[in-house]
């Protein structure tokens, strides 16, 4: 429990230290180090997330290719283009 014991003062100290600092420098430290930090730990979630859903299959990229799929089966009929050119008056 040494090994704890260290930890635990260092992070007092750490502590003391960024509660005894101004204000400016106390939010240039969390500008710096807690943001990007936070940004991080953001990205990694995102990765292992995505990792799992496409493990399950349920996933984007596990997703049916809709050009690949024919509009029989997809239970969609196809929508005529009736949109037409706008008459030219003269």
């Amino acid at each position: 429990m040494v090994g704890v014991d260290r930890i635990a003062g260092w992070w007092d100290g750490l502590e003391l230290w960024i509660v005894g600092l101004a204000f400016v420098p106390q939010v240039a430290l969390v500008l710096v180090v807690v943001v990007p930090l936070c940004a991080l730990g953001a990205w990694l979630l995102d990765r292992v997330l995505a990792a799992v859903l496409v493990a399950l299959r349920r996933g984007p990229d596990t997703a049916p290719d809709p050009d690949t799929v024919p509009d029989d089966e997809s239970g969609d009929a196809p929508v005529p283009d009736t949109a037409a050119a706008p008459a030219k008056e003269s």
